[in-house]
Parts: C-alpha cells; structure tokens; sequence
C-alpha cells in the first residue's frame, strides 16, 4: 500500500466540497515518487501552503455545466461523437434524483430503480464512453465572446467553444419540521413522478397556484380523496383550473390554512401519516391524516449564473428555440428543467439533453466548416 492515505472512489456519490478540500491538500502518486507504485491514485499529502496550488486553465470543445438526466445525456452523446467534452457536477451531482427513492417511470426498468442508482449508472456511462467529469461548481461564466468562459469554485478556468447548460431546476419547500426528514417516504413534489405509489390512498396537495391544483387534479384520477391545502381563501390558479378542481367530487379544498408540520410514524423508518395545520383567522389547530403530502408551490430554475447574459422568461426558465435547445447565444445551449417549467420529467430531461448534444455537435462542424472555407 501506498505510505499516504489512499482516497478510493465509494459507491455513493462525493459531497462536492469535502473532495474538493481533499484533493486541494493532496498529489497524484507518479510511477517514480510512488514508494508503491500505486500509479493514478489521489494520495493526501499536505502540503506547506494550499495557496500555492495553481489553478488550471482548461480547455474543451464543449463544456456542460450540471450532471442529472439533461447533463449525463448530453455527455454521453457528444462523447460518442468525438467531442471530449468535459462535464462540471455542480453542488448537488445527479440531480434531484439522487434524492428520489423509488422511479418506476423511467423506461427500461421493469420493476424500477433507485434514483441515486439510475444516476450512477448514467455517470458511469458518460465516463466510460469518454466523459472527462469534474466535481467542482461553476460560479462564474462569461458567453460574450467565443471561447466561453466558465470560472470555478475551485479556482480552475475553462476555456469552451460551445456550453451545455443542464443546471435544472429546484422544487420549492416549506421549510417546516419533518419536510425534509420525510422526503421520499410520504412526502413529495412531484405528483408525475409519485403519484402511482399512492392509489387508491389519500393525500394532501399544499399549494394555491396552477401547479398545485394541476398536481390536486392528476391526483385526484388515482387517490381515493385528495385534499387542497391553502393558506389564502382564494386560489391563484386559472379560472378553468378552477373550474375543474370544484367539478371532482374527491377533491376537498382546506382554506385560510397553513402548514406547520408533517408528521411521521413512530415505529421504524418514518412515513408521513398527518399533516399539521393552523387556521390563520381563528388560530384553531387540527391535524389531517393521509398516506401521501405534495408540496406544490413552485419551483426556481438554477440560472442566477446566467442572467443578464442569456434570454429567459417571467419565471428564471432559459427561452429556447421552438423545439430546439438553442439559446439566444449561438453555440450555448440548454437542456432539462433549466428550460422546461411544463413537464420537469427524467426522461424527457435527458431527451432535451441528447438535442443538446446534437446541436453542439452541429453548431461546432459548422464553425469548422466556416473556417476552412475562410482559408482557403
């Protein structure tokens, strides 16, 4: 064995930071330096002074920026093509499926999978047809001029000739006890991906805008009851939206209530059994029993990195082309929830990611082409 402690990649995806910190007080073990010839492995040795490490200057056909379902695609078909391209994980590498139990709606598993282990296999996937992968966070980019620019967290620079964006999007939280520690077992925000697992069951949907009663209605076609959970007593949603939430007999609308808590069974792993709610005109407390909790109250595209630089809509989402992932800076392109505030689905995340990748593809044998004739 190596002298140093050897850092060996786990099975579970790495906290961003804490690798990050790691490999910023360590070497790579060289064929001759090695006293084991452990070739290619991180080896922690610290070093006199972390500040004398040199951030890199990279550069690559194509940069994607984000590793879930739009980022692993877009990898995984421009590697096939030949663009080398390199990807940068960003905070949270998998996306929001690393956080998901259960997907059973993602094509090509029988029985389902885990989230986290639907998102291995397409990292392993992107590595192995060529993907270089880095666990780092882009904090600044600068698209107007070509090569694109994208500074790191860690301090490295890449130089790109064309940029995928696949950063998605975050479902809103309440922030109340027992969110979080009940996520993917009872509690949810996504009826799409979630609602199968609840048939015939009764639920909760928090929310008063279009996504929610959107999500109140998907629901009410597979729930025994479903529940409208409002803090206002008006909703927000469209007038038709409206119209048809009033219309199903199995939909119960709760108003001038708000959510405290969710709570959990007591016995084993926690599942969400009750809601907690507070009358917000009367201050009278009362809990809601259901099997199923759907927080709907929106969600915040991750594109903070890219306004004033890139076109987007009332709502933070990047405008595309019609039908394209063209953004309105030729040779940047988006994929995945960043640019969709309709679907928000793994799979047709990753059906936008393989257009990404295609339209890079042809954006950069275009630039190719137009300088060779230049030439000649």
């Amino acid at each position: 064995m190596c002298p140093q402690t050897v850092l060996r990649r786990v099975d579970s995806l790495p906290d961003i930071r804490l690798l990050r910190n790691i490999i910023a007080e360590a070497r790579i073990c060289k064929p001759q330096p090695c006293p084991a010839g452990q070739d290619g492995q991180i080896c922690v040795q610290h070093t006199p002074s972390p500040d004398s490490i040199v951030p890199a200057i990279l550069s690559t056909r194509l940069l994607i920026i984000g590793a879930g379902p739009a980022g692993y695609t877009a990898a995984i078909y421009a590697a096939r093509a030949g663009l080398k391209p390199v990807l940068v994980a960003g905070m949270q590498p998998g996306g929001q499926l690393t956080i998901t139990t259960d997907v059973e709606n993602y094509p090509g598993f029988a029985t389902g999978v885990q989230g986290p282990e639907l998102m291995e296999q397409m990292r392993a996937q992107a590595e192995h047809v060529g993907t270089e992968l880095k666990y780092d966070i882009v904090t600044k980019v600068d698209l107007s001029r070509r090569p694109f620019r994208a500074e790191c967290d860690s301090g490295d620079t890449y130089l790109a000739e064309s940029v995928v964006i696949a950063t998605g999007a975050q479902a809103r939280w309440l922030g109340i006890p027992g969110e979080q520690e009940l996520s993917g077992f009872g509690v949810s925000a996504c009826a799409t991906c979630d609602g199968f697992f609840f048939r015939g069951k009764d639920v909760a949907v928090i929310g008063g805008g279009n996504s929610a009663v959107e999500e109140a209605l998907y629901l009410s076609n597979l729930a025994s009851h479903v529940t409208l959970v409002h803090r206002r007593d008006t909703l927000r949603a469209e007038r038709i939206l409206q119209q048809r939430l009033f219309a199903k007999e199995n939909i119960t609308v709760l108003w001038d209530m708000a959510t405290e808590e969710m709570l959990g069974t007591d016995a084993g792993r926690p599942v969400a059994r009750a809601l907690s709610l507070r009358h917000v005109k009367t201050g009278e407390r009362r809990e809601l029993a259901v099997d199923g909790i759907f927080v709907a109250i929106g969600h915040d595209p991750a594109t903070a990195l890219f306004r004033g630089q890139l076109d987007m809509d009332e709502s933070g989402y990047l405008a595309v082309s019609p039908g394209g992932t063209r953004t309105n800076i030729a040779g940047v392109f988006a994929a995945g929830d960043v640019a969709d505030k309709i679907y928000r689905q793994a799979v047709t995340a990753a059906g936008t990611g393989c257009m990404a990748a295609l339209d890079a593809e042809k954006f950069l044998a275009e630039q190719e082409h137009a300088q060779e004739k230049a030439v000649a």
